[in-house]
Order: structure tokens, then C-alpha cells, then sequence
């Protein structure tokens, strides 16, 4: 048995020392500096923990996949040699294993080289980020092209991967090719109880010993935090989370959404039902709960229907805008000259905004959904998102025509999927362009797509009816790639900034061409980050980097430019604008209208990083985390250096209990398909 162990214990000990050898760099690299000598060394502890557990998992792992692929593969060639009375199912076996084994070994060097370029851009071991980018191999292989030294990475991925396989078959070589099935059946299941009792060893919190996240990230183990991440892309809220009665958390959160203007047409919730009751009765229960949160929203039938125009631009964080005090050195220094301008001279401009998320499609949902953003994934990437609430519902009950446009390929981030369920008449996507000007590994740039959406708006207006068109930017992306003679910066540099630059260009390009149509003064014009440019700062979900701008243009209705210091967050899109417009309708949104923001007792962020989510009020922040934890912070918004708290008050922990009844509410509304209205 010991020589059969040799073989797989060699490929468990190369992936220990690579997983040691990449947390050590990652440490010297990206530590924060403050990190204690303690910290550092549960960090090293826990560290070497998980690399040993999930040393011997992976090497299992990669013997299994690998010998059951050589298995079917070598079925077919074995049987066809068999037919002319040739018996070659050892020697074919043999060779495909060690093509399989070295293939496995390539990947597994690539990982352990895209870890610390994952890591230099997010911050975070492999997470669903790294989860999603295999789904979607083109974009993401254009995008690593285009960013960084390819062919050297995969060359030495291969030799790499060569030079581990040659090693283990020559100095290891596996010794239970000739052994009888017997004793191949005890090593397996052997080897299989090892790898169980180490994964059993992982206790929950191993990895979340520190108040800084990054400390916490250098702790963790890539393979461990991918696995996962693709294990709970749906969690089960109640299991993972705070919680609170359920009847409670639906008449808190009725008392939470209530707001001036609206009312509460349909009586609280009644008493929940016994645990034995029929699925037909609980679903009654669900639905006269959603009921309870239904508000009729007071407007003015005899307002105009002014149309809509909600450009969601990528990675368009608060940063990057002068008019948001952007400053280098200490001096003023803006990327977004146009956007500035616009704001000062006819917008209304929101200065104390929150992203709801990191991701696109987090943004996406809070911009169009109004619901929190809940742990796991987004709305857009699960599988009961058919037929929830949307503003492009709302506005089609009003009589709208309705259009999404999207620079990408539609099938991204489930963006058809989405949009075509929930309200939308059409979709205009990547392959809607057949001559762009320009276009990058994300889709078509942003003129293309801006361009192209002031004629879709002078169609739409032709018709005669309000319209509704929304837009997703994708050229402020990795690998920055923009249209050459547009701004003075060189587009080959693949500079973040220039990027920046370049998306503020054709913005203000856009508002020069739509102030030239005839739709101009009917149209309300909405500019909104869809996150910031990347997540930086101690905290767990540090809220300095999801600050974004939000900018309305509004010219039959926004004569004075002004700014707006409310805080709020994505979800308060909706309300606001259909409160702009002012005609009455039905809501089930999560968000407020920040121009009837009562005093600031509105102002309340939800919030999504990986698997925390956290609400935001009056300068106090409440983390939820996996295993029901809890964290608290105290500090403005705009700062890197919020405080944490052990010792809380009285407002923390209302307000904690506000943040759990709207998240668990939210949740179960979409787990039951709830969060919905009836046409």
C-alpha cells in the first residue's frame, strides 16, 4: 500500500509547496501593512491547513477525472484494434493517462499563475467572479490576450505541466497497474476516506479570524474558495444567515418601505401557518405577504408620459468624476470633463451614492429590479427570474414601448434572459452591429452603442407612444480598448484611465447628438455607474470603492442644475425617477424616492460583496456573513477608515434588524416567485 501511495502523494506534495510558495508571495505582495505579527501567523497556520487538506483532495481529484477520461477515451481506439485481433487496451490506457495527467498538470499551473493576477485585480482568492469567467471562455480569453503576456503564461503553464507529469511517472511512477482489482478497490477507497476525514478537518471560520478582508483572503486556499463558490451560487438563505420570525420580518419590513406618498392598500400579513400545512396553504401565506407590501404610489394621471433614457455605464465609479472631487497629489484632476460639465450646467446631480454590488449584474438588478442584492448570485444568473418586478413592467402597464441595449453578446451575464422575461420588447446586442467602429473583447464600444440607441429613440418616438430604452456600456473594461483619434491619449497603452476618459467622450458625444432631436425635451436622461472601478479598503464590504455618480438630465423638467446629498444606493433608482415623472402607480421596489428623502430617515444602503451583504444608515454599517456572523462599522461612507465596532447601541441593532427583515423578505419573495405584481 505504501508504494501505491507514492504516486498520488507526489502530486500532493507539488501542489502543497505551490499553494505554500504562492501565499508567501501573495503575503510579501499584498499584506496590509498594519498586519500584526499574530495575525501573520494564524494567517501562515491556517494557511497550511487548508493547502495540506486540500493537497491530498486535489491530488485525488486529478487522478479520478483524469483516469476516468483515459477510461472512456481509450474504450473506442481499444475496440476498434480488437477487431482485427489486436489486444492494446494497457498500452493505450497508459498513454492517454500520461496525456491526461499532463494536461491536468498544465491547468493546474495556470491556476496557480491566474490566482495572483486574479488576486492583483480583485483582492480576493478565486471567488464566483473566477466562477462565472469559465462560463464565458471567448470573452475572457480575448480579455487575458489583451492584458497580459499570453503566449509567455501559457508556454510556461505547459512546460510547467510537462515537467511535474515526467517527474511524478519517472521518480513515483504508479504502482497498481498490475496489482488485482482487490487491492486497487482498497487503495481507492482509502485514499478516499483520507481526503474525507481532511476536508472534515476544515472547521467553519478558520479563514475569518481578522477585521481585515485581504488578511483573511491570504488565509484562504484558491481551490477551496472556487469550490465554494460554485457549491453555493444558491444559498439557502435561513441556513446561512441571521434571521428573525417571518411574519416579523414582513411587518418590519412594511414599516421600513413605508414612505410619504404611498400607501398600504392590502392589511399585514396574517399569522403564519402551522408547519404541517398543505403547499397550497403556505403559498396563500406568500402571496398575502407580498400583498402587504404593495404600495400605491399617489401621482397625477394628467402628467405627461415623458420617456425614459437609463445609461448604466461599466466600472463608472465616483473616482474617476471631478465634479466629485476627484483629486491626484492633492490637486483637482478629472477623467470626465463632459460629464462635469453637464453636471454643472443642467443636471441633478446625486453625490452620495452607493453601488449595490461589485458586479455588473448586481447593478443591473438593483438599477431595474429595486431588490437587494441578495448572497449568492444575482437575480440575472438564477433560475426563478422569469416575470419579476422591473421598471420596464411598471412603465409598460403605463403604455410604454420598451427597448434594452447592450454593446456585448446577449447570452452575457444572462442579460437576454432578463430582459427578454421581464418587460422588455427587444434587445439590441453585439451582433446587431455588423459594422461597428470599434470593438473590444466585451462587444462594440460605447459609441457604437450610444449611437445606435439615438435611432432606435427617434423610431420610438415616431410611433407616438413613450418609450423606455435602457443601456449597458462595456469599453471602461479590461482591456481598455477604445477607437483611436476620439481623446489625445494613445488607445495601445491599455490604460484604465484613458479608458475612463474615452466612455466620458462618448457620453458627452451622445448629449450632443440627442439635444438635436425632436425627442429631446419629452425624454428624462439617467447616467449611472454600474459599480465602481475595482473593491479596495479594509473593511469587509469597504463602501468607500462603491461609491458611483447618478446624474439626471432632465431638460422639460430640471431647468436649474443642482446637487443632491442624499445617501442612498441603487435600488432608489426606480422610485426616483417614476417619482420625477409623477404619475401614480404600483410598487413592490425596495428602494425610496431620494427627492422625498424625509430628513435622511430614507437613506439606507444594501449592500453585496461575494457571499457578505450589509445595510448602511446613518453612518453605521451591519455586515451579515455566512454562519449567521455579524460585524459592525461606524464611519462616513466616503472614508477608507470606518471603525469596527464591538460595543453596539441601540440604533446599530435596530438597524441590524432592519437589514435582516428586508433581506430575508427579499429573499423569500424571489425563492417563491413573489416578487411580482399581477398585470
Amino acid at each position: 500500500m505504501k508504494t501505491h501511495l507514492r504516486f498520488p502523494l507526489y502530486f500532493a506534495c507539488v501542489a502543497f509547496s505551490c499553494w505554500t510558495l504562492l501565499r508567501l508571495a501573495l503575503w510579501w505582495r499584498f499584506a496590509p501593512p498594519d498586519t500584526g505579527a499574530l495575525e501573520t501567523l494564524k494567517l501562515l497556520l491556517a494557511g497550511l491547513h487548508l493547502d495540506f487538506a486540500w493537497a491530498l483532495i486535489g491530488s485525488a481529484m486529478l487522478l479520478g477525472i483524469c483516469g476516468f477520461f483515459t477510461t472512456m477515451v481509450a474504450v473506442v481506439p481499444a475496440l476498434a484494434l480488437r477487431c482485427f485481433g489486436i489486444r492494446a487496451w494497457k498500452p493505450i490506457w497508459k498513454g492517454l493517462f500520461r496525456i491526461a495527467i499532463t494536461i491536468g498538470c498544465t491547468v493546474g499551473v495556470f491556476l496557480l499563475i491566474s490566482e495572483w493576477f486574479f488576486f492583483d485585480e480583485f483582492d480576493s482568492r478565486f471567488n464566483t467572479v473566477a466562477i462565472d469567467y469559465l462560463i464565458y471562455p471567448h470573452e475572457v480569453f480575448t480579455n487575458l490576450r489583451e492584458s497580459y503576456p499570453l503566449p509567455l503564461i501559457i508556454s510556461i503553464c505547459i512546460l510547467g505541466g510537462i515537467a511535474i507529469s515526467y517527474l511524478g511517472f519517472l521518480k513515483q511512477p504508479p504502482a497498481w497497474e498490475n496489482q488485482p482489482l482487490i487491492a486497487k478497490v482498497k487503495f481507492i477507497g482509502l485514499y478516499a476516506l483520507v481526503c474525507l476525514l481532511a476536508h472534515q478537518s476544515i472547521f467553519s471560520g478558520e479563514t475569518s479570524f481578522s477585521r481585515q478582508r485581504v488578511v483573511n483572503q491570504l488565509a484562504d486556499n484558491g481551490w477551496a474558495s472556487a469550490a465554494y463558490a460554485a457549491w453555493t451560487r444558491n444559498l439557502d438563505y435561513r441556513a446561512f444567515y441571521r434571521t428573525m420570525d417571518r411574519r416579523d420580518a414582513f411587518l418590519r419590513a412594511r414599516r421600513v418601505l413605508a414612505e410619504p406618498g404611498s400607501t398600504f392598500p392590502h392589511p399585514e400579513p396574517p399569522p403564519l401557518p402551522s408547519d404541517s400545512v398543505s403547499k397550497e396553504a403556505e403559498n396563500a401565506w406568500f402571496r398575502a405577504a407580498r400583498d402587504s407590501l404593495v404600495r400605491e404610489v399617489i401621482g397625477d394621471c394628467s402628467k405627461p408620459k415623458r420617456n425614459l433614457c437609463i445609461i448604466a455605464e461599466e466600472s463608472f465609479g465616483s473616482e474617476f468624476w471631478g465634479c466629485l472631487g476627484r483629486n491626484v497629489n492633492g490637486k483637482a484632476h478629472t477623467l470626465t470633463p463632459r460629464m462635469d460639465e453637464l453636471a454643472a450646467k443642467e443636471g441633478l446631480l446625486f453625490t452620495h451614492i452607493l453601488a449595490d454590488g461589485n458586479r455588473t449584474i448586481r447593478g443591473l438588478e438593483a438599477i431595474f429590479s429595486s431588490i437587494p442584492p441578495l448572497p449568492g448570485d444575482s437575480i440575472l444568473a438564477r433560475d426563478k427570474s422569469q416575470n419579476v418586478e422591473t421598471i420596464a413592467r411598471v412603465l409598460k402597464r403605463d403604455g410604454y414601448n420598451t427597448l434594452f441595449c447592450y454593446a456585448g453578446h446577449g447570452t452575457f451575464d444572462f442579460i437576454k434572459s432578463y430582459a427578454s422575461s421581464n418587460g422588455w420588447d427587444r434587445l439590441v446586442e453585439e451582433s446587431d452591429f455588423p459594422n461597428p467602429a470599434h470593438r473590444t473583447a466585451w462587444g462594440v464600444s460605447d459609441e457604437d452603442l450610444l449611437q445606435r440607441g439615438i435611432e432606435e429613440m427617434r423610431t420610438l418616438h415616431s410611433v407616438g407612444k413613450p418609450f423606455l430604452v435602457s443601456f449597458l456600456t462595456v469599453s471602461n473594461h479590461r482591456p481598455f480598448s477604445y477607437p483611436a483619434g476620439r481623446i489625445a491619449e494613445d488607445p495601445n497603452a491599455r490604460n484604465r484611465e484613458h479608458a475612463v476618459k474615452y466612455a466620458d467622450w462618448a457620453l458627452g458625444d451622445f448629449f450632443d447628438r440627442a439635444r438635436k432631436e425632436a425627442f429631446w425635451n419629452d425624454t428624462i436622461f439617467v447616467v449611472i455607474a454600474d459599480h465602481g472601478a475595482r473593491v479596495y479598503g479594509r473593511q469587509t464590504i469597504p463602501l468607500k470603492s462603491y461609491q458611483i455618480p447618478w446624474l439626471i438630465v432632465a431638460p422639460g423638467l430640471i431647468t436649474t442644475p443642482r446637487r443632491d446629498d442624499s445617501s442612498g444606493c441603487q435600488l432608489d433608482v426606480i422610485p426616483t425617477l417614476l417619482g420625477l415623472i409623477g404619475r401614480p402607480y404600483r410598487s413592490l421596489f425596495f428602494g425610496h424616492d431620494l427627492l422625498k428623502n424625509g430628513g435622511g430617515e430614507r437613506d439606507r444602503s444594501l449592500l453585496n460583496h461575494n457571499r457578505s451583504i450589509a445595510v448602511y444608515h446613518h453612518q453605521r454599517e451591519i455586515v451579515l456573513g455566512l454562519n449567521k456572523t455579524v460585524e459592525y462599522w461606524y464611519g462616513d461612507a466616503g472614508s477608507v477608515f470606518m471603525k469596527r465596532v464591538v460595543d453596539t447601541d441601540s440604533e446599530f441593532r435596530s438597524i441590524c434588524d432592519d437589514g435582516i427583515a428586508l433581506f430575508q423578505v427579499a429573499d423569500d419573495l424571489y425563492t417563491h416567485r413573489w416578487y411580482r405584481l399581477e398585470d
